[in-house]
């Protein structure tokens, strides 16, 4: 239908929620009518691992659907042994489409990210190779996408505070402008992403840059608390960490992962594979957008069923 009928997926989507919450509030009164015994409960687990099953399928159809209606052309599988013409790095360039899905504060930020994500190297011409191992990438593409999952959620607050004219109480200027703040990292070290640059980016930053930009969504998520910022940085629901495993795994496979006797990982049969900058920074910006999309999916599909944590 995706593929064929794509102006009618969306209400067979609505369809398939309803019928599925419609199976667990019977499945729900069954349970409340009768004692519930060893095989009822295995049946009972069976439904809800199916309906789980559907539920991811349905959020990847919805994320995929975006990537059509915006007219964005998703990267495919990569392998070094595949045709070169047909990698990332001889895919068209979609920078302007990929940065009209997010609104002007957040790209801004997502700039920040791709500086991150290709290092502190002097970058050369954007056709120059660069060597990276398909696990490294893969991690890349999923924090990439966590990443845009975030920025999503907090930007959807953003620009609900900016409407009600209500800046949250730690959206403070430090009290001590001569102690800098160290950025807050959100996830692991090895995934190669921070939240933020580091403490040389904001040299020259006075309060009165904060103050006379009040409306900067960069500076909005810098005076968020540790707490919130982690909850926003948190995954909903196992359909959504499944759904990224997925898609990482459609681009890049399965990792070669080996476990040696002494507890140590062995990824010697790891392949390498050849990327351009420019194909580089076009597969951080799908993965942003699909992230993106993980949260536009997920928070449709929570208005028509609720999906247990």
């Amino acid at each position: 239908m995706l593929q064929t009928h794509p102006h009618l997926l969306p209400a067979a989507i609505e369809q398939q929620l309803e019928n599925l919450q419609n199976e667990r509030d019977t499945q729900i009164k069954e349970n409340q009518s009768s004692s519930k015994d060893v095989l009822q409960k295995r049946i009972a687990e069976v439904k809800e691992k199916e309906r789980r099953k559907v539920l991811q399928e349905i959020l990847y159809c919805l994320i995929v659907h975006k990537f059509v209606d915006n007219d964005i052309s998703m990267i495919p599988k990569m392998s070094e042994t595949s045709d070169p013409t047909g990698s990332v790095g001889f895919w068209p360039n979609q920078e302007q489409k990929l940065e009209s899905v997010h609104s002007p504060d957040a790209f801004e930020m997502i700039i920040s990210h791709i500086s991150i994500v290709l290092g502190e190297r002097e970058v050369g011409p954007l056709d120059s190779i660069v060597q990276m191992s398909k696990i490294k990438l893969g991690k890349l593409c999923a924090a990439s996408i966590m990443y845009g999952y975030f920025l999503k959620r907090v930007d959807e607050r953003y620009q609900l505070e900016r409407t009600m004219s209500k800046p949250p109480e730690s959206f403070e200027i430090s009290a001590n402008p001569d102690e800098p703040e160290k950025p807050r990292q959100l996830w692991d070290p090895d995934s190669l992403i921070e939240m933020y640059p580091e403490d040389g980016d904001r040299e020259g930053f006075a309060d009165s840059d904060f103050e006379s930009k009040p409306e900067r969504l960069r500076s909005y998520v810098m005076y968020l608390d540790a707490e919130t910022l982690q909850r926003y940085a948190t995954l909903r629901s196992k359909e959504a960490v499944t759904v990224i495993e997925k898609q990482t795994q459609t681009l890049f496979g399965r990792p070669a992962i080996k476990v040696s006797g002494d507890g140590t990982l062995d990824v010697s049969n790891d392949e390498v594979l050849s990327v351009t900058y420019s194909g580089l920074t076009m597969l951080v910006l799908e993965a942003v957008a699909f992230g993106l999309f993980l949260w536009e999916a997920e928070s449709y599909v929570e208005s028509k069923y609720h999906i247990n944590s």
